[in-house]
């Protein structure tokens, strides 16, 4: 019989290539621990992004790996989340209680950024994380409405503001503030300024991802955001239209510029299926973003369906992953969602909070 040791059990874990780090778990550092007791191995994996809906498949690629080991019997598999704070933008601070942010971004309105942009968060959610969103958008603000939450925020000093909970999302936007018929006539610098505060004046508590939903476009306001808001990284939302997919080339050369990592392309609208005959048709072109994503070696995160249902949910305050959990296009999400953040979860982490601050005082 062969002996049973930790080399032998690495070697064997080796062979499993995660399909969203893209390598394997023991290259990635995921493998915390292996206890060995007799014929029984128990070995404790941390993959480092959310991904509850991915367990299962996982402990069982792993558990027949190791248990085909001479002399292993049975093969215990522990799967723990511990997300970590990821770097952001030279000179610039993290959100306190935020470890991650991830901008949800597209160069033009239309292509259903927004919708993408609350079911990230939901899905993010879904697979384990604490999850908020920021309504970046001043001037269209929409995230109330698909939330169906209409409510003030508190204060409780007068100073800061905390989150709405929604779906068990903290959320902040300035549609909670002003009434849903009231336009926002401010130019670009009084707009700015008051993202600034919404963001960093709301108590947010102890999340691992906030999703920004930006406005759509890459003018002044989405360039100054972009340098004066701490980014983890960024997700770019288009459709396969040629039209659309010119601006979203320009969002993601902006992110390029002020060095945002694009996390990866979320292909909305992609195909449209008949419910009548189940005919698929690809209305707004096909292949767009597949293309996008090569000519600028960015990842394909996901293609989303133009689905009546989708559209539906979000226009009645009813997100589909957080109402329709089992069904396709949330599945669909939350596969977007793991990709995202294992993607993001291979950057290099943000040690700022472990340096010391000095303070020099005059005596």
């Amino acid at each position: 019989m062969s002996e049973i040791n930790q080399e032998t059990i690495n070697t064997a874990l080796a062979q499993y290539q995660d399909p969203y780090l893209g390598t394997d778990l023991v290259s990635a550092k995921a493998v915390k621990a292996i206890e060995i007791d007799g014929a029984t191995v128990h070995i404790t994996v941390q993959p480092g992004f959310p991904c509850l809906g991915h367990h299962e498949e996982l402990k069982g690629a792993l558990g027949t790996l190791v248990q085909s080991l001479p002399g292993v019997e049975s093969a215990v598999i522990e799967i723990n989340t511990d997300i970590a704070s990821k770097a952001v933008q030279q000179g610039v601070q993290l959100l306190p209680q935020v470890k991650n942010t991830i901008a949800v971004a597209s160069g033009k309105g239309g292509v259903g950024k927004s919708t993408t942009a609350i079911n990230l968060a939901l899905a993010l959610q879904a697979e384990g994380a604490n999850v908020g969103i920021l309504d970046a958008d001043i001037y269209g603000p929409s995230q109330p409405r698909m939330l169906g939450y209409h409510g003030k925020p508190d204060s409780k000093d007068g100073k800061s503001v905390e989150p709405n909970v929604s779906y068990h999302l903290q959320s902040m936007s300035i549609g909670y503030l002003i009434d849903e018929e009231t336009p926002m006539i401010w130019r670009g610098p009084m707009a700015t300024s008051a993202l600034e505060q919404l963001i960093r004046d709301t108590n947010w508590r102890d999340l691992d991802y906030l999703v920004i939903d930006l406005p759509p476009g890459t003018g002044d306001i989405q360039l100054t955001l972009s340098q004066k808001i701490p980014l983890s990284g960024a997700i770019i939302v288009t459709t396969p239209q040629d039209i659309a997919l010119l601006d979203a080339r320009k969002a993601l050369k902006m992110f390029e510029k002020v060095n945002v990592t694009v996390l990866g392309l979320v292909e909305n609208m992609s195909v449209h299926i008949c419910s009548q005959c189940g005919h698929a048709e690809h209305i707004f072109g096909s292949g767009g973003g597949e293309t996008m994503a090569a000519q600028y070696d960015v990842d394909l995160l996901g293609a989303l369906p133009l689905e009546m249902a989708i559209r539906e949910g979000v226009d009645n305050g009813k997100p589909t992953v957080a109402l329709q959990p089992d069904s396709p296009s949330s599945v669909m999400y939350r596969e977007i969602a793991r990709k995202a953040a294992a993607k993001l979860s291979l950057q290099s982490k943000d040690y700022s909070s472990r340096f010391p601050k000095i303070v020099v005082e005059n005596k």
